[in-house]
């Protein structure tokens, strides 16, 4: 498993940890402490801040889990990686993103840029 595969699986256990307690864990485990996160719809910057968005796309999306579709690619401190937001009743998908993330010297992710490709329509 290469520095990129190893964030972006603390990564994706920061976004599916449950609870407050697992949840802070798991940011802190996966960010820096000041870490920061940008997408259409949210940015956050620091622990706290993420775990807040982080329960909040729990709460939008109830009974749904965050998964990586495809492999990671990176180099230079950098990686880019997709995802999935998938429903464990029924398995549909309705979120999709690709995430470019950089990673500071110990490993952990420096900033998190998301683009997303697939987004639930309203009306």
């Amino acid at each position: 498993m290469t520095q990129y595969d190893t964030a972006v699986a603390r990564y994706f256990e920061a976004w599916n940890a449950t609870g407050p307690e697992a949840r802070a864990k798991a940011v802190a485990a996966a960010w820096i402490e000041d870490g920061d996160y940008t997408d259409p719809l949210a940015g956050a910057r620091g622990h706290e801040q993420l775990a807040a968005v982080i329960a909040g796309a729990q709460e939008q999306f109830p009974g749904h889990e965050f998964r990586l579709t495809g492999a990671v690619d990176g180099h230079h401190h950098m990686a880019r990686f997709c995802w999935e937001l998938v429903s464990t009743a029924d398995g549909s998908a309705p979120v999709a993103a690709t995430d470019v993330i950089t990673l500071a010297e110990d490993g952990r992710i420096r900033s998190v840029l998301g683009f997303l490709d697939r987004v639930p329509t309203t009306g």
